[in-house]
């Protein structure tokens, strides 16, 4: 599944500059898509847009822009222009009645790993590209497999670190991504714009 994901990158190479993966599977058959946009713009629907070049012209709103992804019991949330990394309130609302994972990382770095569950952060990882300044938070044994994806990877290999988080959180919630999603033109994309309110 690594391998997986070190083709993505290779093909999506600005994907290794900055983006936030979050896939969120709700516990209650009754919370919908637009519960979780919802709750992700901070309490008010957000904007949904067709964007022309979406890879390209994101970047130009200055605030998060997604792309949505239906898994099966799943959702995926990739914010692909900075890497906004999504404050802990919208997550603990999100992990309401549902279970969260979520990855980021920005051009300043921020390599972050989190899982989230009944309103509250159970864990998170910070620095994971770089053993020896990793942080752990919370309860080890939800990031134990991750560790070890990490501790078979070369040190260096910051290419394969990167692969291995959304690896793992494909392992653990069947959410992946293909890069074939990736190459779209005339795409649909939420905006956050909601977003940073507390």
């Amino acid at each position: 599944m690594i391998d997986h994901y070190r083709n993505l990158f290779n093909r999506q190479q600005w994907f290794e500059d900055g983006l936030s993966w979050t896939v969120v599977q709700p516990l209650d058959e009754e919370i919908t898509v637009g519960d979780l946009l919802w709750r992700l713009n901070g309490g008010r629907d957000p904007e949904e847009r067709i964007m022309e070049y979406p890879i390209e012209k994101a970047g130009e709103e200055f605030v998060p822009v997604l792309f949505l992804y239906e898994g099966e019991g799943a959702w995926g949330f990739l914010e692909f222009t900075y890497g906004f990394t999504t404050p802990d309130h919208i997550l603990t609302e999100l992990s309401k009645a549902s279970r969260v994972w979520m990855t980021t990382w920005h051009f300043n770095g921020g390599y972050t790993m989190l899982y989230a569950a009944d309103g509250k952060i159970r864990a998170r990882m910070r620095n994971f590209i770089f053993a020896e300044h990793a942080i752990q938070e919370g309860d080890p044994s939800i990031m134990a497999e991750f560790r070890a994806m990490l501790d078979r990877l070369d040190p260096e290999d910051y290419r394969g670190k990167r692969s291995a988080a959304f690896a793992f959180i494909e392992a653990s919630t069947g959410m992946g991504i293909e890069a074939e999603w990736l190459d779209v033109e005339e795409a649909p994309v939420i905006i956050l714009d909601n977003w940073n309110e507390t």
